[in-house]
């Protein structure tokens, strides 16, 4: 059996497409409650689809190509996560970031960053590290120490293609005024399926969530 040869322009397929798998903290309900209000809120002034694509989640690691063999995913989130505790987050709120708007719940009130939150994305990295298959896109989003941002998207990869909206929307979001906790416990992991229609390109318009497993930390 032999590959088909590819038309000009297009992409290698990788296997196990379309899927890809995400690690996400989950903030409490009422926080989540927060990122929902101001996504569905963008929405519907601007048609922003790409933060209220995912459920509200800080990430751990992303847009991981682990093939199709889930069970061995959790299996290695199960060892990685036994037996560590939970943590207490801190929400800045509404900060710019990168292209976009998020919640920031990296830094500590006192300013200083969320050693455990760093801690524990390392440890998630390391456990899904050897299930990772190469891919040709998105780009691989491997854990970095030193740049990694807990954050809870508002308004991210729309930004990309509406720049001129930047401050406008900052604008709006902050003047939504939506309640917030000041922080949350850390103790909700989860593992998502994702699926788009083309990694290459804008995926966020055709992304489809799954949910596929849940862990308590504490």
């Amino acid at each position: 059996m032999h590959d088909e040869a590819l038309r000009p322009g297009e992409r290698a397929r990788d296997v196990g497409d379309p899927y890809r798998y995400g690690v996400y903290l989950r903030p409490d309900p009422r926080t989540c409650l927060a990122v929902t209000t101001i996504t569905t809120q963008l929405r519907a002034q601007y048609g922003f689809v790409s933060a209220g694509a995912f459920p509200p989640h800080a990430t751990l690691v992303g847009s991981q190509h682990l093939g199709r063999d889930e069970d061995a995913v959790v299996t290695a989130l199960d060892a990685a996560l036994e037996g560590r505790p939970g943590f207490d987050v801190h929400n800045r709120g509404v900060r710019p970031s990168g292209v976009g708007f998020v919640y920031d719940v990296h830094h500590r009130a006192d300013g200083s960053p969320n050693a455990e939150f760093v801690d524990l994305a390392a440890a998630v990295d390391a456990a899904v590290a050897p299930l990772r298959l190469p891919m040709n896109s998105p780009q691989v989003h491997g854990f970095d120490r030193a740049g990694f941002l807990a954050h809870l998207s508002l308004a991210s990869h729309d930004l990309y293609e509406r720049p001129d909206l930047h401050d406008e929307v900052g604008e709006f979001v902050t003047g939504l005024d939506v309640a917030v906790p000041q922080g949350f416990r850390g103790r909700t992991v989860t593992l998502y399926r994702t699926a788009s229609s083309d990694w290459s390109g804008r995926w966020w318009r055709s992304l489809v969530c799954e949910h596929v497993a849940t862990w308590t930390l504490d």
